[in-house]
């Protein structure tokens, strides 16, 4: 069990593994001195990139790579910087804090989004997401990823999931891949300040690296201030020349207030505000986060490798969520208001994960087999809120799920310029979900297994040496998570079915530019997915205004993704250059001939998305140029009453990038214009209905980085 004081000690497993890194990246030998010997198996930043674009080009699908070091370059605080030009997922922060709501290929699109289920984040392989499917308590520093790899929708099989919006990979980096020590600050608007410093050393057989770092955030809305910590560490091992262990620490602390929705006409007089219930019930989300995680990597050939790998996490929320809603029974009477809800959760979460993972080729065929497993379990209370205080246990919250993905994949290049692609996962998964009623007694445990087959087939033909075309049909499945199980009001122990579907995909892509490269580059795809029991929190018929999670017999996500990139040499010399930047996102999501919403479009994504830069960069390390943003409407209800309109935003950023440091500057919404960064969805909402959250005015950061 964590204390939630910020002064708090570092839990024991998080101590334990640091004094076990920390003498490894300290003590050991320059990174000059690595042997030849051990070349097989020392993983540098671009072999790390060469087996990402390798995965790439044998999936019949949308895979999107995004490389930590330009992530020094923009301004980056937090998850949805990071997932900025990537096309089909929509991420933004509500108040510009590490509290996001993200959905890829349409998932997480109801008023259960604070799970933002949908999409399986992982880190060095290793599960970050719960073993029930949900990423509330937190997502993973985006400045801590030396690369992230995001595969789209079914293009996850090859890491197990068979989601909706499919798995983000993180890819720590190490110190065989850094510099020996590096400093990075940077601040601005809104009382930002973000301080990292990372210290490693590598030697022939072991190496280790240590980042700490710090964030603070006074947030451009009242009551939405973010003070997080963390430190991150790894060490790695070189067994032999064919095995070597690497073995990964994560401790943070992380205070945020949430500022809560608005309505339209408080969004009109202050967009700034919060809403009085935040203030009123001190609305925060305090996550104290420790993490394990050890793999090892044995070359058994020149064709083949085995993975093993271990996690473990434990996580304490301090969750004000609801203020105290007074109801006045005998109206003008004598008595007074009497409290009828109010909600302060405060739960300790722990999960396990592990994998095994196997590579080879054996002559045209690129097989990959794998098996996760992941247990966790949330113990804990919902509580009475007084003010952001704890003011009487309501119910006892004991809940476990447990899951086991099997998965196995074969890319058989049987022509010369053909690949086919097959391979299915096996899931089979637990939840139970136990709820006491502490005045009561009365125990509400829904319960159920989850099991499924899930196969896939697709094509990629070669159509020149930097381009090939794709397509694939696959079957999406996914089981429901505890918050979607609790949230069911029904009142018994019913239980939701999975969510399961038909995905089909085309696509052209090309391979990337080098950096001194001139041309383009393309990646675009289109998908179609017919889906049927999805799980959506709708108005409950026999209480309105009330939430009924339940599953919706068919839907349709549908869209188109591209992201699209050149670069221009000027006045015939490549020393000056344009590269134009674009990642567009068309997305159809809608209820399917629904008895109660007939065709409607499901609420929160937009419509469309744009993003985009156009950067002038010279030989010398200079970059400058716009930015841009264009977002369709989209709306907050599933009876598409209230409509949030669309908006354009511009802005501007530039740099220097020198041998051993880099300077960056960045404006945002520089015609400081009003618009909604994210909506709360409800079944009908009214015009005054408390579902916005503005987006950041004008703003302005900078940023530097030094290597040593």
């Amino acid at each position: 069990m964590f204390r939630k004081n910020p002064g708090s000690a570092l839990p024991a497993t998080a101590s334990a593994a640091l004094l076990s890194i920390t003498p490894a990246a300290l003590h050991v030998a320059p990174a000059a001195a690595q042997t030849p010997a051990l070349e097989t198996i020392v993983i540098t930043a671009e072999r790390i990139r060469d087996q990402i674009e390798t995965q790439r080009t044998l999936t019949p699908g949308a895979v999107s790579v995004v490389d930590g070091a330009d992530l020094f370059r923009r301004e980056v605080s937090n998850l949805a910087d990071l997932l900025r030009y990537v096309p089909g997922v929509w991420a933004e922060s509500s108040s510009g804090s590490d509290e996001l709501f993200f959905s890829s290929r349409g998932s997480n699109l109801d008023a259960t989004d604070y799970d933002k289920n949908g999409i399986k984040l992982m880190q060095d392989g290793l599960p970050v997401t719960t073993a029930d499917g949900n990423n509330h308590n937190r997502v993973i520093d985006p400045l801590s990823a030396r690369y992230a790899v995001i595969a789209h929708g079914a293009n996850a099989l090859t890491y197990g999931a068979s989601t909706l919006g499919g798995a983000i990979d993180f890819t720590s980096p190490t110190a065989r891949n850094s510099a020996p020590l590096a400093a990075f600050v940077n601040g601005g608007s809104h009382g930002l300040l973000v301080g990292r410093l990372t210290a490693g050393g590598a030697g022939e057989t072991a190496d280790g690296l240590v980042t700490v770092e710090g964030k603070h955030w006074d947030g451009y809305r009242d009551h939405s201030t973010q003070e997080r910590y963390g430190l991150y560490a790894n060490a790695g091992w070189v067994h032999s020349p064919q095995v070597a262990t690497r073995v990964h620490a994560t401790y943070v602390h992380n205070e945020e207030e949430l500022p809560g929705a608005l309505t339209g006409d408080e969004v009109r007089a202050d967009p700034d505000q919060a809403s009085v219930a935040a203030i009123g019930g001190h609305y925060q989300k305090n996550v104290e986060t420790a993490r394990i995680a050890a793999k090892t990597t044995w070359h058994i050939d020149s064709n083949s490798t085995f993975e093993a790998g271990f996690s473990y996490e434990e996580q304490s929320l301090y969750h004000p969520i609801v203020d105290r809603i007074l109801v006045d029974f005998d109206g003008t009477g004598p008595e007074p208001p009497v409290e009828v809800f109010s909600l302060l959760v405060d739960t300790e979460h722990r999960d396990v994960g592990a994998l095994l993972r196997y590579h080879g080729k054996v002559g045209d065929h690129d097989l990959l087999a794998g098996l996760n497993f992941g247990d966790g379990s949330v113990e804990g209370g919902n509580f009475r809120n007084d003010g952001g205080r704890r003011n009487g246990l309501t119910e006892r919250v004991d809940n476990h799920a447990n899951s086991l993905e099997a998965y196995l994949v074969d890319r058989w290049r049987f022509a010369p310029d053909w690949t086919l692609v097959y391979g299915g996962q096996l899931v089979d998964a637990d939840r139970d979900v136990r709820t006491t009623d502490v005045a009561t007694g009365s125990v509400r445990n829904p319960k159920d297994d989850y099991s499924s087959f899930n196969p896939r087939v697709g094509l990629i033909y070669t159509l020149s040496e930097r381009s090939e075309a794709f397509g694939s049909v696959s079957r999406l499945y996914e089981a429901p998570t505890t918050f979607e199980m609790e949230n069911d009001v029904r009142g018994n122990n019913a239980t939701l079915d999975a969510m399961r579907g038909t995905v089909y995909e085309l696509g052209l892509r090309s391979s990337p530019v080098e950096v001194d490269e001139i041309g383009w580059r393309w990646d675009i795809s289109a998908y179609y997915a017919e889906v049927r029991d999805e799980i959506l929190s709708v108005d409950d018929p026999a209480a309105p205004g009330n939430s009924l999670t339940t599953n919706i017999d068919r839907t349709t996500h549908a869209g188109l993704e591209a992201l699209v990139g050149a670069s221009f040499a000027l006045a015939d010399s490549d020393r000056h250059r344009i590269e134009p930047l674009v990642s567009l996102t068309v997305n159809t999501f809608s209820f399917d001939s629904d008895p109660v919403y007939g065709n409607n479009d499901l609420p929160a994504a937009p419509a469309y998305a744009a993003r985009g830069e156009v950067m002038y960069r010279n030989a010398g390390g200079l970059y400058a140029g716009p930015t841009f943003d264009l977002v369709g409407r989209r709306y907050a209800d599933f009876a598409n009453t209230y409509r949030v309109d669309s908006y354009g935003l511009l802005g501007l950023r530039g740099g220097y990038a020198g041998k051993t440091w880099e300077l960056f500057g960045e404006v945002r919404n520089l015609l400081d214009e009003d618009y909604i960064a994210t909506v709360s969805v409800l079944d009908v909402a009214s015009p005054n209905a408390r579902v916005l959250y503005p987006g950041a005015p004008l703003s302005a950061y900078v940023g530097l980085r030094m290597e040593f």
